[in-house]
């Protein structure tokens, strides 16, 4: 019970009593016997059994409005995960509220508030990059609304889950620029805190210490998303006395300033340093050189993300869905930004 939300079927399994019985004891209905309904209440208290008061509210008129949280809508991924977030909510006859964190915290509380107010019917959230603390969101799974996360996430998080598998795809993304002959291997990584940045450095270092590669700490810096700073990361990483002859990026949004930091520095990309990146954002294969970069299905990560939340809406109290987590295949998309052996 304590790994997922009690419902009132486990209290009355508990007390071998009936589910209706469990559930008029709740509501305090005079026809269920004193004793019987203050055991009932006792465990749930226990059991820290919190109904879920949003289902209620709409059980008479039902709004059949998503509420969906991103962190920015002008970075690629996360627009093109609302525009199949949005029809996929659309086919099934929902209508999707949008709220931007602009990375911030603060913000990200403050959009689910308003989306509560706005009696949207469930949430889907990927996580700002200064979200550190969870409280606000382990509470909408603490009261049973539906909720899904996808991308940026936290373990402790007890709510269904669209993710890729980070560590397994920045590993082959290393190992892509060891074949290619790169042996001094850089990570311009995101903030420290952000699970999916550490996730991917982690897949980084696993390719290293797979080929025998040394691991230095000095060859991994952390930006946090703006051009301004990723220039200057950038920077300091290739000023390093044996710069990286290949650098992983934690997004195409960071590789484009990053590589103008690059080639301002008097680096040819490849021969000097090979780039590989992820998200495959479109522009990339018109970029000069063209990046290669891990690609996410992000049709079909919408389209899931939908379908989870979609089965916590259909179920009951006495019937909730199971939290799920999906991991979605990844791709490196090879071009010219990380093939050094075919410039020698």
């Amino acid at each position: 019970m304590k790994n997922s939300p009690v419902t009132i079927k486990d209290i009355a399994r508990s007390l071998n009593i009936s589910i209706s019985t469990v559930s008029r004891a709740l509501r305090g209905m005079p026809e269920i016997h004193i004793d019987t309904r203050n055991a009932v209440m006792r465990l749930a208290e226990e059991l820290d059994y919190q109904p879920n008061q949003l289902a209620k509210n709409l059980a008479k008129s039902r709004t059949r409005t998503i509420g969906v949280i991103l962190p920015n809508l002008s970075y690629y991924y996360f627009s093109a995960m609302l525009n199949s977030i949005e029809e996929s909510a659309l086919q099934a006859g929902y209508s999707v509220l949008v709220c931007q964190t602009n990375e911030s915290y603060l913000r990200e509380i403050t959009n689910i508030q308003n989306l509560m107010r706005s009696q949207v019917e469930g949430f889907i959230i990927s996580l700002s990059r200064d979200t550190d603390k969870y409280e606000h969101v382990e509470r909408l799974a603490r009261k049973n609304i539906p909720l899904v996360l996808f991308d940026r996430y936290a373990d402790g998080i007890d709510a269904s889950k669209v993710i890729v598998d980070n560590q397994a795809a920045a590993c082959k993304a290393t190992e892509h620029l060891i074949e290619n002959g790169c042996q001094r291997i850089g990570f311009l990584a995101g903030p420290p805190q952000l699970l999916l940045s550490n996730q991917r450095v982690m897949g980084y270092r696993e390719a290293l210490a797979k080929h025998g590669l040394p691991i230095n700490d000095q060859y991994v810096v952390h930006c946090d998303y703006t051009q301004e700073n990723t220039i200057m990361q950038t920077l300091t990483l290739m000023s390093h006395p044996q710069p990286p002859d290949g650098v992983v990026m934690i997004s195409d949004r960071v590789a484009y300033p990053a590589m103008y930091a690059m080639s301002q520095k008097g680096l040819r990309i490849p021969d000097d340093v090979a780039v590989v990146s992820f998200n495959n954002e479109p522009v990339s294969a018109f970029f000069s050189p063209a990046l290669s970069s891990i690609s996410q299905p992000i049709q079909e990560m919408g389209t899931e993300t939908v379908r989870l939340l979609l089965k916590q809406l259909d179920a009951t109290e006495d019937s909730p869905a199971s939290r799920e987590t999906r991991i979605m295949d990844t791709q490196l998309i090879i071009r010219a930004s990380s093939l050094r052996s075919a410039v020698r």
